[in-house]
């Protein structure tokens, strides 16, 4: 009976000092990943919850950007970061589920290594092409581009990103071929783009819009099923180019490894949908032209599992993506 008592105190001991270790949560600095370089939207959304987590929550959270392979490298060292909330990753799960059929194998299970903690946004795209392309709307470049196929070029942030999944789904629509150009993130591909050296892309408002604006670029479509709030006077893509139905929205989340305790997620969690919640934060992200959508962790995972239901290897092959 003694040794039972000494056992169950032992126990207790143990549990309380965890209980306790994980209630001062957290007490130190939080890494938090970008998979693209800094001045595109990730890195913005990144950089605006880092500021108000670091007010909210006593602690610094600095903002670590990991570009390159489509955010993979940037997945991979999360998933091998330990489960202590001390790591945490800023992700687009279309593009994370469609990368992970792409480029399996990959040093980590895409499916598997993460626990979701909340969806943070969501935007529409807008189809922009360079002045110098002879077109006006997207019936036109459709025409221009049956006429010349593999001619016209389109960029992205990287072989699988959104901007590479909306226009490859565009193409297969319009029964358009083109040449992918994968850059590293937007803010490189932007440069080229008015540079005239690329024919268009599908990109973020806040990349293209201001860019229309000043005349460098020519906006022809969005990607959303209705139009967008940023960009009310620019038509859908089922009003300027005929295609019924065509709706490609790209929305993130913050993910964490595997194994991280539920109530050290729950601090996450309530800290993000705060500050999503927040007008000034609100009004900040509408003028990049992106939508605050805050969530809980259980439904975040839920659509996490269903972009990893909808992207299969046939689905991703039958769209026309593909490395290139």
């Amino acid at each position: 009976m003694k040794r039972l008592t000494t056992l169950l105190a032992v126990v207790l001991v143990f549990t309380t000092a965890s209980s306790f270790a994980q209630s001062q949560y957290p007490s130190k600095t939080i890494r938090f990943v970008a998979g693209f370089p800094p001045g595109g939207i990730v890195d913005i959304l990144a950089r605006t919850l880092a500021e108000k987590m670091s007010e909210g929550l006593g602690q610094p959270v600095i903002v670590d950007n990991r570009p390159g392979a489509t955010g993979t490298i940037a997945h991979n060292l999360v998933a091998k970061s330990p489960p202590d909330g001390y790591t945490i990753l800023m992700t687009a799960p279309t593009s994370h589920a469609i990368v992970a059929v792409m480029n399996a194998p990959l040093p980590y299970e895409a499916e598997k290594d993460f626990a979701s903690v909340a969806k943070v946004a969501e935007l529409a795209l807008v189809l922009a092409v360079h002045p110098s392309l002879p077109v006006k709307n997207a019936k036109e470049l459709i025409e221009l581009a049956k006429s010349k196929p593999n001619e016209l070029t389109y960029g992205s942030a990287g072989v699988g990103a959104m901007q590479h999944i909306a226009t490859e789904l565009f193409s297969t629509h319009a029964g358009i071929k083109m040449v992918h150009v994968p850059y590293k993130g937007s803010a490189p591909l932007l440069v080229d783009l008015i540079a005239g050296r690329l024919s268009l892309s599908i990109d973020n408002p806040q990349t293209v819009l201001p860019r229309v604006k000043s005349g460098e670029l020519r906006a022809l479509a969005v990607t959303s099923k209705e139009p967008w709030f940023a960009a009310p006077e620019i038509p859908t893509m089922a009003q300027a180019a005929g295609i019924p139905g065509f709706d490609v929205v790209l929305y993130w989340g913050i993910v964490v490894p595997a194994g991280t305790p539920k109530d050290v997620i729950s601090v996450l969690n309530a800290e993000t949908v705060r500050i999503l919640k927040r007008e000034d934060v609100r009004s900040r992200l509408a003028a990049q032209g992106v939508q605050a959508a805050p969530s809980t962790p259980e439904e975040f995972g839920a659509l996490i599992r269903a972009e990893f239901q909808t992207w299969t290897a046939e689905r991703v092959k039958a769209a026309g993506m593909k490395k290139n």
